[in-house]
Order: structure tokens, then C-alpha cells, then sequence
């Protein structure tokens, strides 16, 4: 893994992450990573593929949009997004993350994307814990992420938008709880 390279999303990096996400069609038809920024109450109606990209690019560069960018040379080929709970309030399975809420987490983690070249060659958790190395470059605290429990069940790559509950165990996290039916609540502390 020594020839991959983080870097963190900012300006400075928006046409990588620009030039990986357009490689996907916008991700899951032009969400670009932009779901988890706003509650759903809160979305315009009709917003475009268009409409998200700039809406990206706006908290790029206002510093209220993080990931970590894994790049193979110049070109990235993954990410994962983390972020305040005020910068990233929307959550799957909210209504039912807050009736079992304990406590609020300084970060979360709530997308996890490898273009489709480099899936399956353990991208995601070169993501996943470069993220970490830059939260807690950033002071650290409780980091909460929301993976997919499939308990071994196989599905689709392109489905599993944050990840597995194993991932993250390999990370270090610690299961908290279940979350909806097939995703779960899990933390670690950064130091």
C-alpha cells in the first residue's frame, strides 16, 4: 500500500475528488456525497446532480466539507467522508439512532466510496483509517460510523456506502448497537 497517498478534501483537492466522482456518474446518480450534509426535511425539492456539485464544492471550500482522499499518483480513488454531527445531521435510520441515543460524537463517519477499479483491494480501509489519522490531527475525540451489519451475507459493493461492521472492527471501532435492520452504531476514541 506504500504507493497510495491521503491527502485531505479542500480546495486544493476538489478536482480529484471532482474527477472521481464524475468517473461514477455523480454517485448513486448524482448525489455527490452530499445527502448526509443536509436533513431530509431541509433538502430543495428537485435538486439536480448539478445543484450538488456546487452545493459540495461550496462547503469545500468553506471548510465544512472533510474526507480523507486516497490517491494512486494524482488521481484519487477513494475517500471517506467525516465530519461534526452539525456538518453531517443526516443519518440513516436517524429517528431511530436519536430514540437510543446515549451521547452525541465529536465526528462521523458517514461515507465511504472506492472507485470501482480498486475495490476489493482493501481501499476501503486505507480510507477508513486515514480518516481517523486526520481527525485526530484535527484534536481527536469520539468518532462514531455507521457500518452495515450483513453478519457474512454477501452484497454489492456498490451498495455498501459506509462500509462493514468488520471494517471497522479491523479499525479498532467497538460495536454499540444495531441501527434500522441492517446497519449499526459504532465508536472509537481518537487520540
Amino acid at each position: 500500500m506504500a504507493e497510495y497517498t491521503v491527502r485531505a478534501l479542500g480546495p486544493d483537492t476538489w478536482d480529484a475528488y471532482a474527477r472521481l466522482i464524475e468517473r461514477h456518474n455523480g454517485i448513486f446518480g448524482g448525489c455527490w456525497c452530499t445527502w448526509f450534509h443536509t436533513l431530509y426535511a431541509d433538502k430543495p425539492k428537485g435538486r439536480t446532480a448539478e445543484d450538488n456539485k456546487a452545493f459540495k464544492e461550496r462547503l469545500v471550500s468553506e471548510g465544512r466539507a472533510h474526507a480523507a482522499l486516497v490517491f494512486d499518483g494524482a488521481e484519487a480513488v477513494a475517500w471517506c467522508q467525516y465530519g461534526t454531527p452539525a456538518e453531517l445531521p443526516n443519518i440513516h435510520h436517524r429517528k431511530d439512532y436519536e430514540a437510543n441515543l446515549d451521547k452525541l460524537p465529536d465526528y462521523r463517519l458517514t461515507c465511504i466510496f472506492v472507485d470501482r477499479r480498486y475495490r476489493r483491494h482493501g481501499m476501503a480501509g486505507v480510507a477508513l483509517r486515514a480518516a481517523l489519522e486526520l481527525i485526530g490531527q484535527a484534536g481527536g475525540g469520539v468518532v462514531e460510523g455507521y457500518p452495515h451489519d450483513i453478519n457474512g451475507q454477501k452484497m454489492s459493493a456498490s451498495f455498501l456506502y459506509n462500509g462493514t461492521r468488520t471494517l471497522y472492527e479491523q479499525a479498532g471501532f467497538s460495536y454499540v448497537r444495531p441501527k434500522g435492520q441492517k446497519n449499526c452504531v459504532m465508536r472509537i476514541v481518537v487520540s
